[in-house]
């Protein structure tokens, strides 16, 4: 048989050479003086980190006794030298290389104990790297344990809190909205100049040059609100956020980050007192809430559920879902339940067809806020809606909270209810008879990526795809 050079693995041949001049009992310098080389060039042949050509492989064969064909071998090495050559393999990739540490040797006089110890520890470090590599398995579940940590604190931070506190008070700044002229001021107090680019990298929404103190945007957009970005930057590098170890732990900065940004645009106090004399009125309103402090609605949405319940004794829900019906985030405190995964993950979920934050994409009339009453599983629930464009889409943003407390709120009057079972599939998930015997079986679409992205596999098979919509969809064409 004949065999080329490239045909081998130069790890596997070394051990197979070591194995087999080691049952000799030979040393290193007597089969490199057989083969006249030095003992440093057989040792690199067995480490596997010099590839010997086959004429020396044959001289290695004939000093070792055997032919060139057992030393090329595809049988198994044996149990020690099968665990020194992953061991080998590990140190050899990128993974090993990142922790810092240096080369284990693997001599003789190490115990198959200790190389199993070594082993085990080995696999067990590629195991939790592989883990964390899983992106949407990783991300179902550091949102899931992020989701539970904020219900457990009611989405309220004191210590970010006292953090806006602080930095206003640099700026002689305590109530009504943050202005540019302000926001810029307060990034001039903490010794960072602002420089507005045209070439910003796509995947950035600023950069913060810490060395030179030096805090780049990108030259303005339409319908992007610039004080957001920047105070975001601010956020990041007063919280010393450094890169995130893992999906948890990048979840957690952005989660902070946010907070403390909104905590800036609409101060704990001023809003506090707004938001009190509203509940007193029963005029609770996020649009009004959106308007006295200029932001958008999902940062005001997002800054009254860090609120309602510390200060105003209300349990709420957030809800941004994806025009598709799929979760984007949520928060919740009032025992809404949420569509969710076998493992309790919520994001990539489809939400019912009869909630608000899927009802509100049916109206005409984006200008007027939506209300709507929802007989849940889990009781009865009253919710606001919004829509938001995006390049991603449309988005709709939902602040909710139970029947007993939505007196509180403008809108309490609303006469839209529906009912929702759901997860029971025959409350909106299942086509009506007719259309699954027509067309069951017979479609094959394709999600979109953002619909699918964090979503576990449903029972039909497609990550993130709603059958009945798809059905009803191909049911409309026939006309048309």
């Amino acid at each position: 048989m004949s065999i080329l050079e490239d045909e081998f693995d130069p790890l596997i041949v070394g051990r197979r050479i070591r194995e087999l001049r080691t049952k000799q009992g030979m040393n290193l310098e007597l089969l490199a003086r057989a083969i006249q080389r030095a003992p440093s060039q057989v040792s690199a042949i067995e480490n596997g980190k010099r590839t010997p050509p086959i004429l020396q492989l044959q001289k290695i064969a004939h000093a070792l006794g055997v032919n060139l064909n057992q030393l090329l071998s595809a049988e198994k090495l044996s149990e020690r030298s099968a665990n020194e050559l992953e061991i080998e393999r590990a140190q050899r990739n990128g993974l090993y290389a990142s922790l810092g540490l240096p080369d284990a040797y693997i001599g003789k006089t190490v115990s198959n104990s200790i190389l199993d110890i070594i082993l085990g520890l080995q696999r067990e470090v590629e195991r939790l790297h592989q883990q964390r590599s899983a992106t949407p398995e990783d991300a179902r579940r550091a949102n899931l344990e992020l989701r539970k940590e904020m219900r457990k604190i009611n989405n309220y931070f004191p210590a970010l809190e006292d953090e806006a506190r602080n930095l206003l008070a640099k700026i002689d700044h305590s109530s009504g909205p943050l202005s540019e002229r302000l926001t810029a001021e307060l990034a001039n107090k903490l010794g960072f100049t602002l420089h507005y680019v045209r070439d910003l990298p796509a995947s950035t929404r600023v950069i913060t040059d810490e060395k030179n103190r030096r805090i780049y945007l990108p030259m303005r957009r339409e319908g992007r609100d610039a004080r957001t970005i920047l105070l975001q930057a601010l956020a990041g590098h007063l919280l010393k956020h450094s890169a995130p170890v893992d999906y948890g732990d990048y979840l957690l900065q952005r989660v902070q980050t946010n907070y403390l940004a909104g905590a800036l645009l609409m101060p704990e106090s001023n809003a506090v007192d707004f938001l009190q004399s509203a509940k007193t009125k029963r005029e609770l309103s996020v649009e009004d809430l959106r308007d006295y402090f200029g932001v958008s609605y999902e940062t005001a949405a997002h800054r009254f559920t860090n609120l309602a319940t510390e200060h105003l004794d209300l349990p709420v829900h957030f809800l941004k879902v994806h025009e598709s019906g799929a979760i984007s985030k949520a928060y919740e405190n009032d025992n809404v339940a949420f569509p969710s995964d076998v493992f309790g993950s919520v994001e990539g979920q489809i939400v019912c067809r009869n909630w608000s934050a899927r009802k509100v994409f049916t109206i005409e009339d984006r200008f007027t806020p939506y209300h709507q009453y929802t007989d849940k599983p889990a009781g009865t629930y009253w919710c606001t809606s919004r829509i938001q464009n995006s390049a991603q889409g449309e988005f709709s943003v939902s602040v909710g909270t139970k029947f007993e407390t939505a007196k509180y709120f403008r809108g309490r009057a609303s006469n839209t209810r529906y009912k929702s079972s759901c997860p029971e599939p025959t409350c909106c998930r299942h086509a009506p008879a007719v259309l699954e015997e027509k067309w069951g079986g017979m479609i094959r679409p394709t999600p979109r990526l953002n619909s699918s992205l964090l979503a576990a596999m449903p029972q039909n098979g497609f990550l993130g795809i709603e059958h009945r919509e798809i059905l009803e969809f191909l049911e409309k064409q026939k006309d048309s």
